[in-house]
């Protein structure tokens, strides 16, 4: 590492300065990338970077050592208060104990209950015989299949290969090994089928769920990972809040796939007061903008006609058919009643802003973070910023408990005078710049008290993804992507509703629709607050 103190005064340029940057950066990005080669040989590399402090508490921390230091006891955390184990507890079987070598003439004076808990792991085949009977009239009549059979597997059984190759991340090999050990005659490709095929009930429910997000939520967080499909690269973007989650895999991650990601299933075009607003926003030409302005037909049912309307209007040009799809689409999000009050909470990725939108503040820190200080100088001016940058921070989540306009005006005050700040260090001063062109974004929520500071819950959520890709991989057919994106979507959905994944996935096959839609549930949620 380049050592700055051993370079004269005098030679001290500011392109010296930002050349040193830059290679400090590349040594360190370099040596991310002999650690990540290093895992993947499974040898051992350095660690990451740490995470932000932004979520860590000052106060919090030193109270720990205060306790550390005099060896006091940790508070109990929440909800360990000791509880009734057994009182939920179904009892499936009771077993009368009597002592051994009991004496004649004994009398039973009472009992002392001691509870097991077990499971029953084994194949259970049935076999239904669908008798014919003749009626007096001479017609013939056969006995039916009850409505939870379909197919030769029974609803346990498909509950269960869904549920551990979906919440339990085991994959389809390891799925046929445990169901032929326990004695299940099934083959690989019928383990697949039940993973893939046959599922349109719960497509149809997990497209439902985004709609009544959306209709619901007073913001939503998004973002997006990779998803690679059929040999090629792709994304995956999740859309969501504390009510729902959200996935869809698709080629791209352009603000044109978001935006059709909003419809929620829609595939119409609409060409309104707010479409044409985004189109002048974006810049296009006065002329193409004027045609479709004047003409007749405002609405089209399918990409095809849109397109097709395009071409006779002269529009032809690959920037302008992307800004004029982009105004469309917002139009027909915002005729179908989104609102433009709902907040969308994003990393800073460009396909995202769009209407209302806010950012995170552990990614905003983060450009601070990373920075490398060249002197001792330096590094202290970068560790002061990032505190003043937390004392900010630690009032806005103030301030969202209690709104008041003299704290919103003293929050602005001090988020202008820090990431104005002129320091000794050049790269310091263009990131406090960058962070400072943000500042709308940044601080909507001295507007909106209601919105999250920043957007962990989004990365949480779509670390199940991708924990599903490192464990299996790719997908390859398109059932599979969609079965992919659907039972991760209800699963996490589920979660955040308090309803069991396993007992949902066995109402929904059996069709005892005891466990109301989850779209329904998530209205009431919202209702309750």
């Amino acid at each position: 590492m380049i050592d700055l103190n051993k370079i004269p005064e005098c030679e001290k340029t500011p392109l010296v300065i930002s050349l040193i940057q830059m290679v400090r950066s590349f040594i360190i990005e370099l040596q991310s990338m002999r650690d990540e080669i290093a895992r993947l040989k499974k040898q051992k590399g350095k660690p990451k970077i740490p995470p932000s402090r932004l979520e860590k508490d000052p106060e919090e921390e030193k109270e720990k050592e205060k306790d550390k230091k005099n060896k006091k006891k940790p508070k109990k955390r929440p909800g360990s208060k000791k509880r009734n184990k057994t009182e939920k507890l179904t009892i499936h079987e009771t077993i009368p104990v009597p002592p051994k070598d009991l004496p004649p003439g004994s009398k039973l004076i009472g009992s002392r209950n001691w509870f097991v808990q077990g499971l029953i792991i084994q194949a259970h085949n049935v076999c239904y015989q669908l008798e014919k009977w003749k009626t007096p009239d001479g017609k013939v009549v056969s006995g039916a299949l009850p409505d939870s059979v379909n197919g030769h597997f029974d609803m346990m059984l498909r509950s269960f290969i869904l549920q551990q190759h979906h919440q339990c991340h085991v994959t389809q090999p390891l799925i046929l090994e445990e169901l032929r050990d326990i004695g299940v005659d099934i083959s690989a490709g019928q383990v697949n089928r039940i993973l893939t095929e046959k599922n349109d009930a719960f497509h149809a429910e997990k497209d439902q769920i985004l709609a009544a997000g959306l209709e619901v939520s007073d913001y939503i967080q998004v973002d997006d990972t990779g998803a690679r499909h059929d040999g090629k690269n792709g994304y995956c973007t999740h859309i969501g809040n504390s009510f729902f989650a959200w996935f869809k895999s698709t080629e791209s991650k352009s603000r044109l796939n978001f935006l059709n990601l909003l419809q929620a299933g829609r595939s119409d075009y609409v060409v309104n007061k707010d479409a044409v607003s985004y189109m002048r926003d974006k810049k296009l030409t006065t002329s193409h903008l004027e045609n479709l302005e004047n003409s007749t037909t405002t609405q089209f049912e399918s990409e095809a006609d849109w397109e097709q309307h395009l071409k006779a209007l002269g529009i032809e040009t690959s920037r302008h058919i992307k800004i004029a799809t982009e105004g469309a689409l917002l139009g027909s999000i915002l005729h179908h009643g989104f609102s433009k009050e709902l907040v969308i909470i994003s990393d800073d990725a460009g396909q995202f802003n769009i209407l209302l939108h806010a950012l995170c503040w552990v990614h905003a820190e983060r450009t601070i973070h990373k920075l490398i200080g060249c002197s001792e100088e330096e590094c202290t001016a970068i560790e002061q910023i990032r505190d003043r940058i937390w004392m900010l921070y630690r009032g806005l989540k103030a301030y969202k408990e209690k709104p008041d306009p003299q704290t919103k005006h003293e929050l602005e005050k001090q988020f202008d005078e820090i990431f104005a700040t002129q320091t000794c260090s050049e790269v310091l001063d263009a990131a406090l710049g960058r962070i400072a062109k943000n500042k709308t974004e940044l601080l909507l929520v001295l507007e909106r008290p209601d919105i999250p500071l920043h957007n962990n819950l989004s990365e949480s959520d779509i670390r199940e993804y991708v924990k599903k890709r490192k464990i299996s991989g790719g997908t390859r057919s398109e059932n599979g992507r969609k079965s992919r994106d659907t039972f991760i979507s209800l699963k996490k959905t589920c979660r955040k509703l308090g309803v069991s994944y396993w007992d949902y996935l066995k109402d929904r096959i059996s069709k005892s629709k005891t466990i109301p839609p989850l779209p329904e549930l998530i209205r009431e949620r919202a209702q309750s607050g």
